[in-house]
């Protein structure tokens, strides 16, 4: 199954987080990393402190969902994540943005996640991997991305 993972951080050395996400991702049993985005900074949405460093994986997974989504928090409490309160600073978030076209709402998991349209930290790297990208209920992701412009964020070299 294809699944698309938004990768953020803002504690500590968040570039150094990313790539042994990224490297974290492709090992898990069924797993293959088939791309990733540039590394993006974005200011916290809805939150306060340091600016995030975001990006997007693609991944085919043999994984179902909710294995998947234990996966990254495995991997997320690897990297000292704690969770104080909602949207406080981190080490490292992963969030299972889509799998597949797959609809999936459960007091524990919502795929598609229920903000990946409206965050231009998910939406950047996510189409500039997959410029057409298509919602599974709401259609192409770039009129959204455009909607989301006010947000700051920076593609990092």
């Amino acid at each position: 199954m294809r699944a698309w993972v938004g990768l953020g951080a803002n504690l500590g050395d968040a570039r150094a987080a990313l790539a042994a996400a990224f490297a974290a991702l492709g090992a898990l049993p069924g797993t293959r990393l088939v791309r990733r985005s540039s590394l993006w900074r974005s200011a916290p949405v809805d939150a306060a402190g340091p600016d995030f460093h975001n990006a997007v994986a693609e991944l085919d997974t043999a994984l179902a969902p909710a294995d998947l989504l234990a996966a990254l928090h495995a991997i997320e409490a690897a990297h000292g994540r704690e969770r104080p309160y909602r949207n406080a600073p981190r080490t490292l978030d992963l969030d299972l943005l889509f799998y597949g076209d797959e609809l999936i709402d459960t007091p524990s998991l919502v795929v598609p996640h229920p903000r990946a349209h409206l965050r231009a930290f998910v939406l950047r790297p996510l189409l500039e991997l997959e410029p057409g990208f298509e919602h599974p209920r709401l259609g192409p992701l770039a009129p959204w991305s455009a909607a989301a412009a006010d947000q700051a964020i920076e593609r990092l070299a």
